[in-house]
């Protein structure tokens, strides 16, 4: 087999990486879906879950949605009874999105369920090889997004 050049080769690995990103991304989108749920609904929650009640302007940089996206998913939320929100009392134009007592239960209930279907696709990778991929991406993602 010929040697391949590094364009060559960044290309397939960009067709690889985008094959591996949609299978996983089905099986999150999957499992959230049993609970009603989009992926970034179920983001929404977990954020607040795991690091308390948010403004909306911090959840939007959290989840990496636009501000009307970040605004539908809280209404959802909101309708759902999962998430509230709470003005901000140094800033009345800003708001926080809190999670209930339901909204806890509920995440509470499905994140362990989550992390082990994620965990699952990760699983024919040994730890070390967990760890040097999220390395490996990392640095790709911080030197695409600077363009350097």
């Amino acid at each position: 087999m010929p040697p391949r050049d590094a364009q060559t080769e960044s290309l397939r690995l960009w067709v690889v990486f985008a094959r591996a990103h949609a299978a996983v991304a089905a099986r999150a989108q999957a499992d959230v879906a049993r609970h009603g749920l989009t992926v970034a609904e179920f983001g929404v929650l977990e954020a607040l879950h795991h690091k308390g009640p948010l403004l909306l302007s911090e959840l939007k940089e959290k989840i990496l949605v636009s501000n009307a996206g970040v605004t539908y998913l809280v209404d959802r939320l909101e309708g759902r009874g999962l998430v509230v929100r709470r003005r901000c009392d140094r800033d009345r134009r800003a708001y926080y999105a809190h999670l209930t007592d339901d909204g806890t239960a509920f995440v509470e209930r499905i994140f362990p369920e989550h992390a082990a279907a994620i965990e699952e696709a990760f699983s024919v990778l040994a730890p070390d090889e967990r760890a040097i991929a999220t390395e490996l991406l990392r640095r790709v993602g911080l030197h695409a997004a600077n363009g350097t």
